[in-house]
């Protein structure tokens, strides 16, 4: 199969698909790797280290979507990208669909056959290739969210771990999950006073079990959020349904309950984010500000930490690139149940339940 790899164009999105020890194993397997000129750079991954791994490099984009079977990408295609598509071209990449109808009717068109990392699964009920950007997100989370704190920034003005004689800043988690935990294990170790909520009492005992005393733990309910928002100077939203909208837990009312320069950090954002006032923004300017409440909603956060990221992301996606280039997608996907589970449009239809109820189409299962 040949594999195309091409350069991210989203705004400020460095990361790449494929490092170059990923193109040299699909080179071993018997396929052909095809790279667009510069699509690693931003990592330090040179036309060079490809060329040395046994991948072709293309003067540009269109090239790679003209011939590849196979796009490997990091973000969800752009309008522009969408339209290169070809009828039965695999697509494997994050892709986000229930918040962007307007990506979903690009894909359903192009006749692709679009598979999702988010919704990828594995034997214990996670996602494989979300949770490295999840990690990744999650520490970030922190960092993002004191800066914005910084009163040159619109914030609290307020350190987050405070000082000898003054207390630290108090940071609300909603979501125990693994955007959840890395963040609160961050602010943690900042020294920040730190309440995590959760709808799964099993999961609640779990992290009341890992870290004691030192981490709050709570039920979360929108009365429940509504208590702790007055005290709380850093919210940070981690909450995911896979493939579905994120739930709005804090409503536009209810920034009213937050003093003055409150930071917000919507990770969720990808999925619509759990704020009703969230908006995706850029590393470009990637906060503003509504009713006196700072909000950061970047949706390619890892893309801040690129090399990292790429490394984190394709360690955990390169198995599953060289199940479908071994066998095909069809066949990949019938071995792999949780592979298949990442399957999110088909040749023209949506085959993800939880895709097809957020935008309202018809599920089409493979």
């Amino acid at each position: 199969m040949q594999v195309g790899v091409t350069k991210e164009i989203k705004n400020h999105e460095y990361r790449v698909g494929l490092a170059p020890n990923g193109a040299a194993t699909l080179v071993r397997h018997g396929h052909q790797v095809l790279v667009e000129t510069q699509a690693g750079v931003g990592v330090g991954f040179s036309d060079e280290m490809y060329a040395a791994a046994g991948a072709q490099i293309a003067p540009a984009a269109d090239s790679v979507f003209a011939s590849a079977e196979m796009i490997v990408k990091v973000k969800e295609p752009q309008p522009l990208e969408c339209r290169k598509l070809r009828p039965g071209q695999i697509l494997f990449t994050y892709l986000h669909l229930a918040p962007d109808p307007d990506q979903a009717k690009l894909l359903l068109a192009s006749d692709c056959v679009a598979i999702a990392y988010e919704t990828v699964t594995d034997d214990s009920g996670g996602l494989p290739l979300l949770r490295p950007m999840s990690e990744v997100a999650g520490r970030m989370a922190i960092q993002a969210g004191a800066h914005a704190l910084e009163k040159s920034q619109g914030g609290l003005g307020i350190l987050i771990p405070g000082v000898p004689g003054v207390p630290p800043a108090k940071v609300l988690v909603l979501g125990g999950g693994i955007v959840g935990i890395n963040a609160a294990r961050m602010a943690m170790g900042l020294g920040a006073q730190v309440t995590i909520m959760d709808i799964s009492l099993p999961r609640l005992a779990q992290i009341d079990n890992d870290f004691g005393p030192r981490l709050v733990t709570e039920y979360s309910t929108r009365e429940h959020i509504a208590a702790r928002l007055p005290e709380t100077d850093l919210v940070i939203g981690g909450v995911l349904i896979p493939g579905a909208a994120a739930p709005k837990l804090v409503t536009r009312d209810m920034l009213k309950l937050m003093r003055q320069g409150t930071v917000i950090v919507d990770v969720a954002i990808d999925q619509g984010g759990c704020v009703e006032t969230s908006h995706a923004t850029t590393h470009q300017a990637p906060t503003y500000v509504v009713d006196g409440i700072v909000h950061y909603c970047v949706a390619n956060m890892p893309g801040g930490v690129a090399r990292t990221s790429t490394q984190a992301l394709t360690n955990a996606t390169l198995p599953f690139v060289l199940q479908l280039a071994d066998r095909g997608y069809r066949r990949a996907l019938e071995d792999n149940a949780h592979l298949r589970a990442g399957l999110n449009i088909h040749r023209g239809k949506v085959a993800h339940a939880a895709v097809a109820d957020a935008l309202g189409y018809e599920y089409s299962p493979l």
